[in-house]
């Protein structure tokens, strides 16, 4: 299992060496909105701020998502992923998908010499 340490938007880990790329994973998730929720949701636009149905909803969607994508590089042997994203669409209404990726490697740590005097 990857540690969510070694997930990163950069493009490579400091103190890492990048020894193999194992190409890019992904984890794709759809949702809808239920009923209730989309009524109690339009209750709050009401008051206005934070809509705090629909972010638990897209914060969930992210972590299932994010979740697939660190199985899919676990598969592959990979302990490590970089350059990981987001992505979002709404298929259709009230219907959106939640797509993370990025690229699968296998990283080693890096000694660091001891300095001397």
């Amino acid at each position: 299992m990857i540690e969510r340490s070694m997930v990163t938007t950069a493009f490579e880990l400091p103190g890492y060496r990048t020894e193999a790329s194992l190409g890019v994973v992904r984890g794709i998730i759809v949702r809808s909105r239920s009923v209730v929720g989309s009524i109690g949701a339009s209750l709050q636009t009401l008051f206005g701020g934070n809509i705090t149905l629909y972010t638990s909803l897209c914060e969930r969607a992210r972590q299932d998502a994010f979740e697939r994508m660190m199985n899919e590089a676990g598969v592959l042997g990979a302990n490590a992923i970089v350059g990981m994203r987001y992505d979002a669409t709404e298929i259709a209404s009230g219907i959106s998908e939640v797509l993370c990726y990025g690229t699968a490697v296998r990283v080693s740590k890096v000694s660091t010499p001891i300095a001397t005097a």
